[in-house]
């Protein structure tokens, strides 16, 4: 059998370029919806405190709104970092096959619950919700001094 393919590499050509044809066709049809999600969905909720260091951006932005979106539908959990330069940052994750869409949704109507708290420096400036598309969830980096491995 395998001689067939050895003494008449036309055919082989031809089996593997319609192989190759067939797979690009299946990739293209399948829909998106078919591939499991990996990465859980998330929801960033961003805002600025002009002029106030991290300490006071942490007690008077990430505390309150933290304590009205804690316990939020579907959620696993909450991480928050504050910056020198009046940045805030808060990602809630949602565990797996909760709509992110909705998710946004129900993250927006408690931050609006918050928004009255906030001072009003922040609440002028805005306080963004934005679902994210959270892809990798790993990166692996390798180094090496050995210059045989290089």
């Amino acid at each position: 059998m395998i001689k067939k393919f050895i003494n008449r590499p036309v055919l082989s050509t031809v089996i593997s370029i319609l192989i190759v044809i067939l797979g690009i066709l299946g990739l293209i049809s399948l829909p998106v919806t078919q591939y499991p999600d990996i990465a859980p969905p998330t929801v960033r909720i961003s805002a600025n405190y002009t002029g106030a260091n991290a300490q006071t951006v942490m007690n008077s932005v990430i505390i309150p709104i933290e304590e009205q979106v804690n316990g939020v539908e579907g959620m696993d959990y909450i991480s928050s970092s504050a910056g020198n330069n009046g940045s805030a940052s808060i990602q809630i994750f949602f565990k797996q096959g909760i709509d992110a869409d909705i998710a946004a949704v129900n993250v927006q109507n408690q931050v609006q619950r918050a928004i009255p708290l906030l001072p009003s420096e922040v609440t002028r400036s805005g306080v963004q919700v934005n679902k994210q598309q959270t892809s990798a969830l790993m990166y692996l980096t390798f180094y090496t001094a050995n210059p045989k491995l290089n």
